[in-house]
């Protein structure tokens, strides 16, 4: 989880990939309007967002039991007590990406993405910390997060 262009994409498809997983992209499960709203700069609003949550969490379910790697913004934690609704607490890590504010903004002008840099500074403005999040410093590099990963999630058995 984390704003946009903090590399929630590329880190959970590297991460399916190490886990043999299913990736699931959260930005396919938002309604056409909520799309078209983010390309013309207009922030979502919690009403708006909550079909796309909906969503998101039936999809997740019909995967339960599976090792499932979701690429979410989870900005608040409404938003994530949604996208988790029904499923068991002891099956979900949750992961944190942060960044400064230059790289983000950098990495947002150098893809091909709907959601502009104008709404940046609206998405650092809603997000909420998730107390229980594994915290990474995504200016690293993918090998170093998955490694980190790992050790979290080990102690997290143990």
């Amino acid at each position: 989880m984390g704003v946009s262009g903090s590399g929630k994409t590329t880190l959970a498809k590297a991460i399916a990939s190490e886990y043999n997983g299913l990736f699931i992209e959260g930005d396919e499960f938002h309604p056409f309007s909520n799309i078209e709203k983010m390309k013309a700069g207009i922030p979502l609003t919690d009403q708006d967002r909550f079909p796309w949550l909906i969503s998101l969490n039936q999809k997740i379910k019909t995967h339960l039991g599976e090792t499932i790697i979701v690429a979410c913004s989870a900005l608040k934690q409404l938003y994530r007590n949604q996208i988790t609704k029904d499923i068991p607490i002891n099956s979900l890590v949750w992961v944190q990406l942060n960044c400064d504010v230059i790289t983000l903004t950098n990495r947002m002008k150098n893809r091909s993405h709907f959601m502009p840099v104008s709404l940046l500074q609206n998405q650092l403005d809603t997000y909420e910390h998730c107390d229980n999040a594994l915290i990474l410093d995504s200016t690293k590099n993918i090998t170093q997060l998955i490694q980190q990963l790992k050790k979290f999630i080990h102690e997290q058995k143990n």
